[in-house]
């Protein structure tokens, strides 16, 4: 089907439009926030995000539990023209004087990922700009760039509600998979043990907070994930049967008793992230034995905002001799500036892309392992790359 073809292969750059300065509008609505954002990308590799919006939908999806596609779309349809107009009169420049339109085509929710797709779509064929259409997973690879002129390659671990997955970046498109989840990604894990306690929803920050007021964190013994298993996959299905459990076997459950099993369920999805981070980082190490700088983790995606997570992957680069490097928390979550960036990188390379390029459910950002080695596994948000 046309919704799962690769985008068309683009012509070689030459050094000198590498070298250019190019501005680019982003637009971002693969879930639940709608974004626009302009960035400059400067020839020495710098980023200057000249402005950004995002909208979130979190009133409207709280009732539910979770994000539901239909209410997601709708609302992406109702404001991504006004956000793409908010930025361009936020930096003061006219859709004439950008270089190129880029939007997400994917992975996400496909009426929402057609949303951003189809209003840059739009503007690019209005004012006759390159449509350039992004890869979420690669904006969020790309977005320490947005901060510093990051030097290609580094490990990145990709941890979101819809992903988990653990890749060396070596250069943009050229993205190899050590390990990704095999049924949900630790954002879901977080979700459904925020909605199994009545936490609301986003489930990742409620969780968070609650878990700080533990006084016995190691009181539920939850398992610890693929025990036997040496590679560098996820697995997050069974700590959510294990919360369920332990959360009815509770009787009259207290907030103390909510505090400690909160404090248990992050305990135990920040040590299942930091073991199999851990084991990338001796095979990028000794596949780039010979980087004389110190190695690089990016850790990216919404579940990089959690204290104990980042606490402990800082404590795992420590012992493997890597620098942790995170984007402020503003570009850990769905953002416009990471596609922007990302758009504005590819454009430079000479990646452009029709106005025909589909909107994708899915789209692996190395095509080779998901031929070869396919995520398995279920879950409504389980493996889409």
């Amino acid at each position: 089907m046309a919704i799962d073809q690769a985008p068309a292969p683009a012509q070689q750059a030459s050094a000198q439009e590498i070298a250019r300065t190019v501005t680019v509008l982003g637009l971002e609505s693969s879930c639940d926030d709608s974004a626009a954002a302009i960035v400059r990308l400067h020839g020495d590799g710098s980023a200057q995000v000249l402005a950004e919006r995002v909208i979130g939908q979190n009133e409207a999806h709280a009732p539910f539990g979770g994000v539901v596609p239909e209410i997601a779309a709708r609302g992406h349809a109702e404001r991504m023209d006004t956000l793409a107009a908010e930025v361009l009169a936020e930096a003061e420049l006219s859709v004439s004087e950008l270089d190129a339109v880029a939007a997400t085509a994917g992975p996400g929710l496909i009426g929402g990922v057609m949303a951003a797709l189809m209003t840059a779509k739009g503007l690019a064929l209005g004012a006759g700009l390159p449509l350039i259409a992004v890869n979420h997973l690669e904006g969020h690879a790309l977005s320490p760039r947005l901060t510093e002129p990051l030097a290609f390659p580094w490990l990145l671990l990709l941890v979101s509600g819809g992903h988990t997955q653990l890749l060396v970046v070596e250069g943009v498109g050229r993205m190899t998979r050590l390990g990704s989840t095999i049924d949900d990604a630790a954002g879901e894990a977080f979700d459904k043990s925020a909605k199994i306690m009545g936490l609301g929803f986003p489930g990742g920050p409620a969780v968070e907070a609650i878990a700080r007021e533990a006084a016995d964190p190691g009181r539920f013994p939850l398992p610890r994930m693929l025990a036997k298993d040496k590679s560098c996959d996820f697995s997050f299905a069974g700590l959510k049967t294990a919360v369920k459990r332990s959360w009815d076997a509770l009787e009259a459950p207290t907030p103390e008793d909510r505090a400690d099993l909160a404090a248990a369920a992050q305990a135990a999805i920040a040590r299942h992230l930091c073991e199999r981070a851990g084991r990338a980082m001796a095979i990028f190490s000794e596949r780039f034995a010979d980087l004389d700088r110190p190695l690089p983790l990016v850790v990216a995606g919404g579940v990089a905002a959690n204290a104990a997570v980042r606490t402990g992957l800082e404590a795992a680069c420590a012992e493997h001799g890597f620098r942790l490097i995170a984007p402020p928390m503003k570009y850990c979550t769905d953002n416009a500036a990471m596609i922007a960036l990302a758009g504005a990188e590819r454009l430079r390379l000479g990646l452009t892309d029709p106005l025909d390029a589909p909107a994708r459910a899915r789209w692996p950002l190395d095509e080779h392992s998901a031929a070869n080695a396919p995520a398995t596994g279920a879950g409504r948000k389980g493996p889409k790359a």
